[in-house]
């Protein structure tokens, strides 16, 4: 038996950064069940960094979600939200990355999770955080890179920065989340209470920057 079997993952995340959280937990044996969007789905299906084609779809999308399941729906329209929420309310884990703001607007926060489903790990990744000048402004890999300077330890001295050749700061993102949920789940189990998980990639990779910092110290 899987550390994490019987344990329901709903991951409404996207690309790289969440759904390689919710990889860690499905590959410890947890049920993760995707939300996607009807006819498109995750915009990560039809993302090609080769010429691998696996069922029609991006080997990238394949990689990053092996051992879930996933569920198309549209929770914006009332009939179809209230599905959903009876599914939430099964939850071990709900999990998303979309920008501060989106799931309140559509009656999915924490709060109101919560409601449902009392003992609820809701867990998040964002850019910048959820409060601050920069929360609204797009989190997106290299961005990240550019802002903390990531892309100075990079390439050949006197070239100007150059992209690390990962996404390694949704790579980052995706296990400090990880990380934090598992940690939620075992005061859930000890204490029987739910918690509110929130990561950002600049805190992310501010948090690399340590490693390298005592790296170079010890060298």
């Amino acid at each position: 038996m899987k550390p994490l079997e019987d344990y329901l993952i709903i991951d409404f995340s996207q690309f790289l950064s969440g759904p390689s959280a919710s990889l860690r937990l499905a590959d410890l044996g947890a049920r993760v069940i995707k939300i996607e969007k009807p006819g498109t789905g995750d915009i990560c299906r039809t993302l090609y960094t080769s010429d691998l084609i696996m069922n029609g779809e991006s080997s990238v999308f394949h990689t990053i979600n092996r051992n879930k399941e996933s569920f198309a729906i549209d929770f914006k329209q009332p009939q179809e939200l209230a599905k959903l929420k009876k599914l939430l309310a099964k939850a071990d884990v709900v999990m998303h990355n979309f920008r501060p703001g989106v799931m309140e607007r559509i009656g999915l926060s924490y709060e109101d999770v919560q409601k449902i489903n009392p003992n609820v790990v809701y867990a998040s990744i964002s850019g910048y955080g959820s409060k601050g000048a920069y929360k609204d402004l797009p989190g997106q890999d290299l961005l990240l890179q550019s802002l903390t300077a990531l892309t100075w330890l990079t390439g050949n001295e006197g070239d100007g920065p150059v992209p690390m050749g990962l996404s390694i700061v949704d790579m980052l993102a995706g296990a400090h989340l990880a990380q934090g949920i598992l940690a939620a789940l075992y005061r859930k189990v000890t204490q029987n209470t739910g918690a509110l998980v929130e990561v950002s990639m600049l805190e992310s990779a501010f948090d690399f920057w340590w490693g390298i910092a005592c790296s170079n110290k010890n060298q």
